[in-house]
């Protein structure tokens, strides 16, 4: 009965320790090492408080309990690895069987290695067990092993769940973080000293012209991309129809500030209007175009902008009639739009800039996905 109840409290500290001890940081080896080290000990101290007085030698004694119980530390890289690739979660009666052999072949082993240190080490002197084979070896353990299995498995999921939820908020705060600075750079680069200026002149020679409702036209577009850069704090990805709408008001500001030397041509159909992208993504690309391309050049200029859908893909591209100066694109708003990119997507995404039909393309693909309630 004792020996029953002492089995019990072995598969119940096995994981309570490995959870105790995983939550801390450092090497995996040394976490292992650690969390086993505390397991043998307790299990170590219990079993010699049994026979405390039946003269035993307590260091032989809790030498054979930690070598027992490391064979299992060994094994647990390996029992994780086998809980990456043979997943539990969602619920597989296959993986569930090879689970299930793999915990009966380790702890088959596993009675066999304790059996052996029993029979070499002699913990428990003539009491013990002095012979390996045959029929010496404990089969009546073949439960608690594979309870420790388990337990161990299941450890190994939970500390893998809260690392993953760990990342996930740290990416979170990361994606909050850049959406800010993208925000305000977004807001900067619209309130540079040249472009208000430009605009606000463009607005006084429309009026001084007469022209007060392009000059009002003018005003309300600025206005509505400032309204934008602000609104769409803490929102990371947006419909495709919105960004358009935006890129569209800036480009009319543009057009009035260069009436005869921008072109623009926008084709994105209607089904990809609620199909999402990075919030204020478009805007700053325009902006580096306007900048580097068409304002350093008395000739006339284009912008293109077109959206197509490509199986799971969705396709963006900028064109403008400039010259790429720098085939890396190392400007500050083009470095954010590459690490906000990363953020949101990881490796699901490609975003280049390159030379292409007579002009500069910025090119983005991105998994397509549409809003929420769509």
């Amino acid at each position: 009965m004792a020996r029953a109840e002492r089995a019990r409290d072995e598969s119940i500290l096995a994981g309570a320790a490995i959870r105790v001890v995983s939550g801390g940081s450092g090497p995996a080896v040394r976490i292992v090492l650690a969390v086993w080290t505390l397991f043998g000990a307790i299990c170590a101290t219990a079993a010699y408080w049994e026979v405390r007085t039946h003269g035993h030698s307590a260091p032989r004694l809790f030498a054979f309990v930690l070598l027992v119980w490391y064979a299992w530390g060994a094994a647990t890289p390996l029992i994780a690895w086998l809980g990456r690739r043979l997943p539990l979660i969602p619920f597989s009666l296959r993986f569930s069987l090879l689970h299930l052999a793999a915990g009966v072949t380790l702890s088959l082993l596993h009675i066999a290695w304790w059996t052996a240190l029993a029979v070499w080490m002699q913990p428990y002197d003539q009491m013990g067990i002095q012979h390996f084979w045959p029929g010496k070896v404990d089969v009546d353990r073949m439960f608690l092993e594979v309870m420790i299995y388990f337990a161990v498995l299941g450890t190994t999921y939970a500390v893998d769940y809260q690392r993953r939820l760990r990342q996930r908020e740290i990416t979170a705060l990361q994606l909050e973080k850049s959406l800010a600075h993208a925000s305000l750079h977004a807001l900067e680069l619209q309130m540079q000293p040249h472009f208000l200026f430009n605009t606000l002149h463009a607005i006084g020679g429309l009026v001084r012209v007469g022209r007060s409702s392009e000059a009002v036209e003018m005003i309300a577009g600025l206005s509505d991309l400032l309204r934008y850069s602000l609104d769409q704090a803490g929102e990371h990805l947006v419909p495709l129809a919105r960004e358009v709408g935006v890129l569209r008001r800036y480009l009319d500001i543009q057009r009035i500030r260069f009436p005869d030397r921008l072109a623009v041509e926008i084709r994105v159909p209607d089904d990809l209007a609620h199909a999402c992208v990075p919030a204020m993504m478009l805007q700053p690309l325009a902006e580096n175009a306007i900048r580097h391309g068409i304002e350093p050049s008395a000739a006339a200029g284009r912008i293109e902008a077109r959206a197509w859908r490509d199986g799971d893909e969705l396709h963006v591209e900028l064109y403008n009639s400039g010259t790429l100066r720098d085939p890396v694109g190392r400007g500050i708003g083009l470095e954010n739009t590459r690490a906000r990119l990363e953020q949101l997507y990881g490796g699901r995404h490609t975003f280049t800039l390159r030379n292409a039909r007579g002009g500069v393309v910025a090119s983005l693909i991105l998994p397509l996905e549409e809003e929420e309630g769509r």
